[in-house]
């Protein structure tokens, strides 16, 4: 006996595989013979170079195409990530987005960062966080936060601290510690971050906020004082240092710094969902895994609908910070 709805739902099919989403979908051309650009906004050299860089060649690896690293510098990531976002959707144009360009440049500077980042990218997948670590000089009469908390507290606007600029996921994270802790400490911002570690060594600046990876031999070496991690949870590499949120009246205190693979609004779904699968493949690998970890970094993971997802969050929260502190740029 004849089945009365095969002819009906081979013609559905047919029709189904008529569309270009459907097409796309069930047998893309992507990635075909041109080359994968991936913008880093920064210059070479700098952590998010080194961790595109790294991804970049596994990616291409698993994805049997170049996969090309363009730094685009300027107006402290804004070109690069503007670039990104003007580029075709069509899935040969990625950028390594660090939180400052991501969720945090529009709000200080929107004349710069002229695009929106919840509106004009498509998330693809979380490259990777780093943890902050705040640091005191070594003669700053001080043996933990609390000591701090109250010395800023006898003497307000005495004491100052340093990071690698106004506008930096580091000044953010000592300015909500400062509202956190009622506290008034002067921000010295540094135009990048080599010079702040030996200035604070020096007893030259009292505090600083450093990414992890140029905390730790530091602090290892007992040249500077570590007072607080701003991670969930204490660092594997520095276990003797508590993290913020388990000190008292700084509980669920976290932040971190971070870089996401984006790819331009619109960009096909089915590219995005290949993108994201290859690259949680490469972060789970030991190997790529061991040299993030070496820089200081967490390997990332999930999908584009969780990175989609913290950033708002990270943009909703920054935005609240950057109003009560009056960041400008």
């Amino acid at each position: 006996m004849k089945n009365p709805i095969a002819k009906p739902l081979l013609l559905a099919a047919l029709l189904l595989a008529a569309l270009p989403g459907a097409a796309q979908a069930q047998s893309p051309s992507w990635p075909g013979a041109k080359p994968i650009t991936l913008i880093v906004p920064y210059s070479a050299g700098g952590s998010v170079d080194f961790n595109a860089r790294l991804v970049a060649t596994r990616l291409g690896e698993r994805l049997k195409q170049s996969v090309v690293i363009e730094n685009v510098t300027g107006a402290g990531g804004a070109i690069g990530v503007g670039k990104a976002v003007n580029a075709a959707p069509d899935g040969y144009t990625l950028v390594a987005g660090p939180d400052s360009a991501i969720a945090i440049g529009r709000l200080i500077n929107p004349a710069a960062f002229k695009f929106d980042p919840l509106k004009d990218l498509a998330p693809v997948g979380m490259l990777n966080t780093a943890p902050l670590v705040l640091v005191a000089r070594p003669g700053l009469p001080v043996k933990d936060f609390a000591d701090f908390v109250k010395l800023a507290k006898a003497s307000p606007g005495k004491y100052n601290y340093a990071t690698s600029g106004v506008g930096t996921v580091l000044q953010l994270a000592m300015e909500l510690l400062k509202e956190r802790t009622g506290i008034f400490v002067t921000h010295v911002p540094y135009r990048g971050g080599a010079q702040i570690a030996t200035d604070v060594i020096g007893n030259q600046v009292d505090l600083a906020m450093l990414v992890s990876t140029s905390a730790i031999p530091h602090v290892s070496g007992n040249r500077l004082k570590p007072l607080g991690v701003t991670s969930a949870r204490r660092l594997d590499a520095l276990p003797q240092v508590p993290a913020f949120g388990e000190m008292p009246g700084l509980k669920g205190f976290e932040m971190v710094s971070w870089t996401g693979i984006f790819a331009p609004a619109n960009t096909p779904a089915p590219i995005v969902s290949r993108l994201n699968q290859e690259l949680n493949a490469v972060l789970n690998d030991p190997e790529v895994r061991a040299k993030l970890q070496e820089q200081g970094a967490v390997p990332g993971s999930g999908s584009p609908e969780q990175l989609g997802q913290f950033v708002k969050a990270e943009y909703a929260r920054n935005q609240k910070i950057v109003q009560a502190a009056n960041i400008k740029e």
